[in-house]
């Protein structure tokens, strides 16, 4: 069974820690607004309770001994939980407001994230929108950006993530334009057709086309008649007649329902990625963040819009 820590030995490793950070009593016990004999007697009894000696003392320095070393990294750590603790409860009583720096990749921020932000401001009148769209990848930290929408896999890092929906992309054409040429019935036919790709602004790569056939997925570069950088000139050249071109469901919708452009190999189609917000470490307790965060549950709705 483990151990409660007292009260006492708690507040030793308080001082302890203060003073390694510090390396005097004196200057940790100011930041502590206590006396430096107190502190020095606090961290004598911690040494005593645990048998071992945390400082090798001179009447000119306070140096920590291989022990106190490996104590104070530990003792880091717990002050750390702590003051996320009291962060998260001041988040609580907090209300949204200032200003929220987001980042998103261009047509989600246009097709998704602009026409929800009314309604998102609504509920929190205090707090003012500052929104980024761009293709290229956004360093939060250095940007000083307080959440990030991306598409895709996420590389590793420190930054808190929350994963939404799944970003299906799949083939689409005019009704002119199937009507003119036929409709491909298997993802081999895309050979004697018109092909309008995307290609990302980022690498200068062209898009890659993927199907699910039975068990295996077949992927390759179309030779595409016409190739664009922005996803929404995709889907514009597609209504406009010109060829046949894959994009992320979501943005389809619109010219699906408006009858501008018809889905192709929709059952070869697959989920290539996600919709993930991304936020800085910082960002953890920041009512702003969570509010938004909270309010993309409805944005997007456990899945994108299907066309």
């Amino acid at each position: 069974m483990t151990e409660q820590i007292s009260l006492e030995r708690l507040t030793g490793i308080v001082a302890f820690a203060r003073a390694a950070s510090y390396g005097s009593f004196t200057a940790a016990a100011r930041s502590l607004s206590v006396s430096p004999s107190a502190v020095s007697k606090t961290i004598q009894r911690l040494e005593q309770q645990l048998g071992l000696r945390l400082f090798t003392r001179t009447t000119r320095s306070l140096v920590l001994t291989p022990e106190g070393r490996e104590l104070h990294e530990r003792a880091l750590v717990l002050l750390r939980a702590a003051e996320d603790v009291v962060q998260s409860a001041a988040a609580v009583r907090a209300e949204p407001s200032g200003t929220l720096k987001i980042a998103a990749p261009l047509p989600i921020g246009t097709r998704l994230l602009a026409p929800a932000l009314p309604e998102f401001r609504r509920r929190y009148p205090k707090l003012n929108i500052d929104l980024r769209l761009n293709d290229r990848f956004v360093n939060l930290v250095e940007e000083g950006i307080d959440v990030a929408i991306r598409v895709g896999q996420l590389a590793d890092s420190t930054l808190i993530s929350r994963r939404f929906a799944p970003n299906r992309v799949g083939a689409y054409a005019s009704p002119g334009y199937l009507a003119a040429r036929g409709t491909p019935r298997k993802p081999e036919d895309l050979r004697d057709h018109d092909c309008v790709n995307f290609r990302y602004q980022t690498s200068g790569q062209p898009l890659r086309w993927l199907f699910k056939v039975g068990s295996r997925n077949i992927e390759f570069t179309p030779d595409a008649a016409i190739v664009v950088d922005v996803s929404d000139a995709v889907v514009e050249v597609l209504a406009a007649g010109g060829g046949i071109g894959m994009t992320a469901s979501w943005i389809a919708a619109p010219y699906v329902e408006r009858g501008l452009l018809l889905p192709v190999l929709a059952e070869f189609s697959v989920d290539r990625s996600a919709i993930t917000a991304v936020w800085p470490e910082s960002r953890r307790g920041s009512p702003n963040v969570k509010a938004f965060v909270a309010f993309l549950d409805e944005v997007f709705p456990g899945s994108a819009p299907q066309a």
